[in-house]
């Protein structure tokens, strides 16, 4: 069974500052899965907020467009990477937050006007011809892409704008002091470079051998209420409605459509259908025909979906197929799909009681793992403290750049660091450290840390090879840019406080499903 309480890989730290700062230039502070999971909010839903419910379409729609953004910044960014960094968590809980602060707008009285919704309509590319706004190619995109009447988008777009009003009002009250800005110039200059080995249980697991019965019944006996929560947090692994891994061909149909205009794209269908049964891929053909634009270049992949995310019509006649089997056209407000069915997976509902011993298994080899990785990380920090270094201890198998390093690391091996300061909240290459950062910057120069630091689910050994100090002489140059970003810090502070307490105050529940739509399960 996978372990869904491991720990992300730390792989692409470039891909995780794209994500941060798309999210940061478009709207403001982001969070991480505040709102919490509700097995019975409508299907139709990605979110609930207060009682406003954000849809499956518009999730959908607008996860498909940050990720296109992310690819149009040359970012590589596969649909894997996507879901491996928590992309679709992302994009609804950036949609929760919008949601939130427009309607604390509304209750003081800030509104987008309609001057400022023109303005913004007649800027977008999308809705221009020749460089100019363009009427009908607006209610084109409209209709064949966002499916949205005018004064629904027009009321979406008014939303997003009250909210970053919202949040500038609440940003604007932002001040910093002389003391802050001081500070502030201490720590950014009170500078480290340091040569790390991470020593991760994941290295050791092959080596520790499954648990005897008498140790397996120790374990459970000792670590009952450990093996709950493991159960209760990954509940959705034991407990699934049927599901089906689909792809799917869309002949589009607007909503408007005369009956002579939905034959004919009845008959695109059925031509479609013959093609496949005449033995072509369907894939391919999806690639070539498709008129979603959001799964066209997978090849109409949609991931694992649930009956209940689906129109009955087309849920129906797709859960009633067999894998490798592909419907015949069916209808829907969309327009005419066919659905290949590529893999089944039942429903299935097991009690704690079931699935105990693997539960118990699995903790019971992750804890033996990590017990090897401390006393590895401490042999090896013997070995530095008596005249060794961590570069000749753990010199890297081959040279490659450190943030593609942890992408296939085995072993422990030696980061040396670039330089970072005291302001910092992440070692380079290695992310959030806290108690490691402490003694870096305790240090008076370059020193061996006298203990392994557990980071993570692993242990850390360091060296300090660099040391710098705040140098007072530049303060006075450098006083007003380093005011300007204390400000700036400061209003992501205040505004990340703010959306806590519209969390805390307000009521929201997500759709997990949705997550998994768009993710794979």
């Amino acid at each position: 069974m996978k372990d869904a309480l491991e720990p992300r890989k730390i792989a692409v730290y470039l891909f995780i500052i794209a994500i941060a700062v798309v999210f940061t230039l478009q709207f403001g502070p982001g969070s991480s899965g505040f709102g919490r999971a509700d097995p019975n909010a409508a299907p139709s839903s990605a979110a609930v907020v207060n009682g406003k419910e954000i849809s499956l379409m518009e999730f959908r729609r607008e996860y498909v467009n940050q990720l296109q953004y992310l690819r149009s910044q040359g970012q590589p960014v596969s649909e894997a990477l996507a879901r491996q960094f928590g992309l679709p968590q992302s994009v609804l809980d950036r949609m929760v937050n919008t949601e939130l602060l427009a309607q604390a707008a509304e209750r003081h009285g800030v509104k987008a006007s309609d001057e400022e919704i023109l303005k913004i309509l007649q800027q977008r590319p999308d809705f221009q011809k020749d460089g100019q706004f363009d009427y009908a190619m607006y209610q084109q995109m409209l209709r064949d892409y966002y499916r949205q009447t005018p004064a629904d988008f027009e009321e979406d777009l008014r939303r997003q704008l009250t909210a970053q009003k919202m949040i500038g009002m609440v940003q604007g009250g932002a001040v910093v002091s002389d003391d802050e800005v001081r500070t502030k110039f201490e720590k950014e200059g009170n500078q480290a470079r340091i040569v790390f080995a991470r020593f991760l249980p994941s290295m050791y697991a092959d080596k520790v051998p499954a648990p005897s019965a008498a140790d397996l019944t120790a374990y459970k006996q000792a670590h009952e209420k450990e093996i709950k929560e493991y159960y209760e947090a990954n509940r959705f692994v034991y407990q699934q409605p049927e599901r089906i891994r689909a792809r799917q061909i869309l002949v589009k149909v607007a909503p408007d459509a005369t009956p002579e205009a939905k034959a004919k794209a009845m008959e695109r269908a059925q031509a479609l259908s013959k093609e496949i049964e005449g033995g072509k891929d369907f894939a391919e053909v999806a690639k070539a025909s498709s008129e979603d634009q959001a799964t066209r270049p997978s090849g109409g992949d949609l991931g694992w979906v649930e009956r209940a995310n689906w129109d009955p019509a087309l849920a129906n006649a797709a859960f009633a197929l067999e894998p490798g089997k592909v419907t015949q056209p069916v209808e829907t407000k969309f327009g005419i799909h066919l659905v290949k069915v590529d893999e089944k997976k039942p429903a299935q509902d097991k009690a704690l009681e079931q699935v105990q011993d693997e539960i118990a298994t699995t903790l019971y080899k992750k804890d033996k793992a990590k017990e090897t990785a401390r006393a590895e990380a401490e042999k090896a920090l013997a070995a530095v403290k008596g005249g060794k270094t961590i570069s000749e201890l753990f010199k890297p198998e081959k040279e490659q750049p450190a943030l593609l390093r942890f992408e296939t690391e085995t072993r422990p091996e030696a980061v040396q660091t670039d330089t970072f300061n005291a302001a910092s909240v992440n070692v380079p290459h290695l992310g959030p450290a806290p108690d490691l950062l402490t003694a870096v910057f305790a240090s008076k120069g370059p020193q061996v840390l006298d203990q392994a630091y557990a980071v993570g689910d692993g242990f850390v050994i360091a060296q300090v090879t660099e040391r710098q100090l705040a140098d007072d002489t530049n303060f006075a140059q450098k006083k007003e840019e380093l005011r300007k970003q204390a400000v700036q810090a400061k209003q992501y502070e205040v505004a990340d406080s703010f959306l806590k307490s519209l969390r805390k105050s307000g009521e929201v529940k997500t759709n997990t499903a949705a997550l998994e739509q768009v993710s794979g399960g």
